[in-house]
């Protein structure tokens, strides 16, 4: 057994290095406006750890700390190979949070409590935690110094809680041609749940669905358009053909997804008014998630098909007994939809099951998990599928609890990072061969 399959978390130096990442969460919550993080509060605790051992103290670790905003850095760790171009990389291990109200939790989620084997706090799972996780390998890289072929690099990233907020984090990295090495090898995303390769992840496309008619006494409804009769009939309508249109397929099976695409609603308002009175109009939004296997702009386009067929053909639509109608020709009025979709459009992603990183981690976590059962989700994790697309051979992994994932009362278990320790020390060390 090689120095690399030997190696063991060192529970004390992970625990404290956590517990300094924790008490910086508060500062580190990404809700823009209001809540802006400072990503550079973690990046001081790690390089305290791993700068000791970088070039320019002796050491073997090539460091670069970039920022594109102040206070908001990226670090990017290399612990050097002999053999050029092989290279393995761990990046998406993030420095930013989601919020956390301390009136909502048990205990304080700005600093780490221990309770048996959970670690307690804002960040334990979602990603803090993974972020010791991969210091702590570095720095052991760095001490014990095993010659490897390939170069071990670690990326820890800004702002990956925010979608809208640009040029911060891993794409400004990837725009600047800082991370173009590492499609020499496989990408492993250190960002995700429950110690299983995720294999597949979703698009999403939101929706927001309006339906008018004409506002009228409920007293009398055959005078009016009820946009919530129209609204409900209309969407069923429009339901019914996206499954039609979007099946489950073999590939969804394979990847081991477990729903099909989807479709569904998930808000429903109106302008208000009494009881006794049908609204001029009402909104639903909601959203599709989309399996890889399907193009998100596709399903854009034949939703809004969907909605403009409906519209040339309203009087078609099912009504809701002999007072209920659509069309009031005497007033020459027709009661209408309006869809409008979010303008971001993650996609899912798939990945490579020939890969040989995808290989090497099954490997590695059967042989330290006692077995291996890749999953796939219809989450949306827009940036790996961004990095894919460039061109980076993507796998997901991670050690948190999907069940505590921006949740209150987030945690993760001592033994689920032990565990992920030594499996991607054994995926280094499987891709040496």
């Amino acid at each position: 057994m090689g120095i690399l399959e030997e190696m063991r978390m060192d529970e004390n130096k992970f625990v404290t290095l956590l517990g300094n990442l924790i008490g910086e969460a508060k500062y580190l919550q990404n809700n823009p406006p209001d809540l802006i993080p400072k990503e550079d509060r973690a990046v001081q605790h790690v390089l305290h750890i791993l700068e000791p051992f970088s070039v320019e103290n002796g050491g073997p670790l090539k460091i670069n700390h970039k920022s594109y905003v102040e206070g908001r850095g990226n670090l990017i760790v290399e612990y050097p190979g002999t053999v050029d171009k092989k290279i393995v990389s761990f990046v998406g291990s993030h420095m930013d949070v989601v919020t956390a109200n301390p009136n909502d939790w048990k205990f304080d989620p700005f600093s780490l409590t221990r309770d048996g084997d959970k670690l307690q706090g804002r960040g334990t799972t979602d990603c803090l935690g993974h972020v010791a996780l991969i210091t702590e390998l570095f720095r052991q890289l760095a001490e014990k110094r095993p010659v490897l072929k390939s170069t071990v690099v670690a990326v820890f990233i800004a702002n990956e809680e925010n979608s809208t907020t640009l040029n911060v984090g891993v794409d400004a990295l990837v725009a600047d041609g800082l991370l173009d090495h590492l499609k020499n090898g496989p990408l492993f995303w250190i960002d995700v749940a429950d110690k299983q390769p995720c294999i597949g992840t979703g698009g999403m496309l939101v929706w927001k669905l309006k339906a008018y008619g004409k506002l009228f006494h409920s007293g009398l409804p055959h005078q009016a358009i009820n946009p919530m009769e129209l609204m409900m009939e209309a969407l069923k309508v429009i339901q019914d053909q996206f499954y039609k249109d979007f099946p489950g397929t073999e590939k969804e099976d394979e990847y081991g997804f477990a729903t099909p695409s989807t479709m569904k609603p998930t808000q429903w308002s109106y302008p208000g008014g009494g009881v006794n009175q049908i609204p001029a109009e009402c909104e639903i939004r909601g959203d599709c998630r989309i399996t890889p296997f399907y193009s998100v702009a596709d399903v854009e386009a034949k939703i809004r098909g969907y909605v403009d067929h409906i519209n040339a053909h309203i009087e078609d639509l099912p009504t809701r007994g002999p007072a209920s109608k659509y069309v009031l020709p005497a007033e020459n009025l027709k009661g209408r939809l309006e869809i409008e979709f979010d303008d971001m459009k993650p996609a899912g992603i798939a990945c490579d099951l020939n890969s040989k990183g995808f290989h090497a981690l099954c490997d590695a976590t059967k042989k330290v998990i006692g077995h291996v059962k890749p999953y796939s989700i219809t989450g949306s994790l827009p940036l790996i599928f961004e990095l894919q697309a460039e061109g980076f051979d993507v796998q997901t992994i991670g050690y948190g609890m999907m069940s505590t994932y921006h949740a209150n009362n987030e945690y993760c278990l001592l033994s689920d990072f032990q565990q992920g320790f030594q499996v991607l020390a054994n995926v280094i060390a499987i891709l040496e061969e």
